[in-house]
Formats: C-alpha cells, structure tokens, sequence
C-alpha cells in the first residue's frame, strides 16, 4: 500500500508545478515579434581630433535626435476611443383560410356527404429583433523600440510594459508602423497616427485564472448540439 503513495506523491506535485508555472506562464500575443532589439553595430571609422564633424558619431552634427533607426525609442500615447451600435428588426407574417360546403346531391353518389361543411386555417407569425453596442476607451502610454526600418521609412514599432501586482503581472503591448513625419522632436506619437495599431492589455495570476473557462468546459460547449 505504501509503494501506490509513494509514487503518486511526485506526481502531485509535479502536477501542481505545472500549474503554478501555467500561471506565472507570459500571456499570448498578437503584436509584431520581437518586442525589443539592440541597436546595429555602427561601422568604426577613424575620428579626427580636433574636428567639429566626427565621422564616427551615430548622427550628423545638424541632424535632430528623432528616431529613425532600428533600436531607437519611440513613445506612443495610447488615446484609442471606439463606439459603435447596431439594431435590427424583422417581422414576417401570414395567414390563410378556407371554407367549403356542400348543400345537396340528391341523386348523385356519395349523397350522404349532403350538408357537410369544412373549415381550415392557418396562421404563421416570425418577429426578430436584436441590439449590440460596444464602448472601448484606452488610455495610457508606452515607450516601444524601432524593430525595423521599412525601405518607405516607415518604422515598425513594437514594445511591451509590465506590471507586477500582487500575485499577478499585467502586459500591456503595442505594435505598429508609425511615420517618421508624424513624430515629435520629443520622440512622441498618438496611436491613432501609427497604421496597423495592435493594443493589448492582458494578465495573468489566480484571478484571470479564475475568470477563463477550463478546456473540459469549452469541449463540451463546442461538442454539445443544443
């Protein structure tokens, strides 16, 4: 009998391992990949003392300090607002009815049908109605690190902020291809001016843990006809 417990005990806790580190485990992500890169190396080039101009410096002596080139730092003030409403109706009906008699047959077969009356109705009636809204407001800011120069110019922006609280952490991630002609001398861009804008704001502990549906549950609620 002790030999079954003996071995059941590393499973347990192997098993509750697995959950702890499934809740510690980085929420999944859409945003572009990486989130973050060093910058190039820059190509060594002599310097020449005593000279204003050092051909060795990253940027040209009268060029501003906006980012422009893969690892800089660009932040995005997240001031995403979105509203929308739909409704809808539909009603459909239709009736019909038809009444028939016979008064007399004399003389005829099947006078015994003499007198009969026949009624019959029917009456079909469909009415549909259905009302959705959605409200989003996202707020915050972000600093995000060129990932990528595209041959336009264009940046690819990608980077992820997290916070610990208590017993767990929240990840809030953006994503997107931002004009260089939109960014501030402070290095600073709306994110209702980067294109393909992707904003996440996830987290994981024992209380997201709590609210997600378990994988039994979701097998039945897709297997289940009705």
């Amino acid at each position: 009998m002790m030999k079954p417990v003996r071995q059941l005990v590393p499973m347990l806790a192997a098993t509750a391992l697995a959950g702890c580190a499934a809740l510690q485990a980085t929420p999944p992500t859409a945003v572009h990949q990486p989130m973050s890169v060093r910058p190039e190396p820059r190509t060594a080039l002599a310097s020449q003392p005593g000279a204003i101009f050092q051909p060795n410096f990253s940027r040209p002596l009268f060029e501003d300090r906006r980012a422009r080139f893969i690892g800089d730092v660009i932040t995005v003030n997240l001031v995403e607002s979105t509203a929308a409403s739909k409704k809808s109706s539909t009603a459909a009906e239709r009736s019909a009815s038809l009444s028939a008699s016979i008064s007399a047959m004399d003389k005829l077969p099947l006078k015994g049908l003499a007198g009969l009356d026949a009624t019959a109705s029917d009456a079909t009636k469909f009415g549909g109605k259905g009302d959705a809204a959605a409200n989003n407001t996202f707020t915050g800011t972000i600093t995000t690190t060129v990932i990528e120069v595209l041959p336009n110019g264009n940046l690819l922006v990608s980077g992820e902020k997290q916070i610990a609280v208590n017993q767990g952490n929240e990840f809030i991630r953006f994503s997107g291809v931002v004009n260089p002609v939109y960014v501030t001398g402070a290095n600073t861009v709306q994110s209702t001016q980067v294109a393909d804008a992707r904003v996440e704001y996830r987290a994981n502990g024992y209380l997201d843990e709590v609210q997600t549906m378990g994988w039994m549950q979701r097998f039945f609620l897709t297997a289940m006809p009705f």
